[in-house]
């Protein structure tokens, strides 16, 4: 929802929150469940440079926080086709881990091509604040938690006969879901309200101009 009780800013921190209550949308479908997704589509886009984030998580049984990004031709390419980067995504039976992944065309949904990164001794990734980040540039994508790189794709990892789409200006996206095939629904060792605390959104650029901005 749009509602200040889903996302607000607090004490220096944007807030999204999961609240269990029923509540009809503007579809006219009535869910058990409140959250909030925030989009910088039509307010900023960029192709390549560091996009990151410093995220301290919900938990639970259910609860499917994320720090993505999406093409910003989504519009006319349409889904995958336009291109999406997860830079983290965490499903609450996994507290300790979270992943990296990147869909396009012929390689989105389940067969997305991604990568994980584990806490060490188990820590639940909701304890604390992390920094997600990728670095983009036109032929890599890295992905990194804190200041651990764990996952770099470039276009030899897609499949045969598959696009690299990643060469336009993506936006950036916020939000925890509830439910879904991945995580699997909520059940009784859910616990509500669960939030997302965001400390902040930074995105760099490269000094030299995009055509410089090739590997080396």
């Amino acid at each position: 929802t749009s509602r200040p009780q889903n996302s607000c800013l607090q004490d220096g921190n944007l807030v999204i929150k999961v609240l269990q209550e029923k509540y009809t949308g503007s579809d006219g479908a009535t869910r058990n469940y409140t959250s909030a997704r925030l989009k910088t589509l039509g307010k900023f886009s960029q192709a390549y440079g560091r996009f990151e984030a410093r995220i301290k998580i919900p938990h639970g049984q259910g609860i499917w926080p994320a720090f993505w990004m999406m093409g910003d031709n989504i519009d006319k390419a349409g889904w995958p086709d336009g291109g999406e980067i997860d830079i983290m995504e965490n499903i609450g039976k996994e507290p300790s881990l979270v992943h990296g992944t990147i869909h396009g065309p012929g390689y989105s949904g389940a067969k997305g091509i991604g990568s994980s990164y584990a806490l060490p001794d188990k820590q639940p990734f909701a304890d604390d604040f992390h920094v997600f980040a990728v670095e983009w540039e036109p032929e890599a994508i890295r992905f990194y938690v804190d200041k651990d790189l764990y996952a770099t794709r470039t276009p030899t990892d897609l499949p045969p006969g598959t696009k690299w789409v990643y060469d336009h200006p993506f936006f950036m996206l916020l939000n925890v879901a509830v439910g879904g095939n991945w995580p699997g629904g909520p059940d009784a060792s859910s616990v509500y309200p669960q939030t997302m605390l965001v400390d902040y959104v930074r995105v760099y650029r490269r000094a030299s101009s995009p055509k410089d901005n090739k590997l080396d």
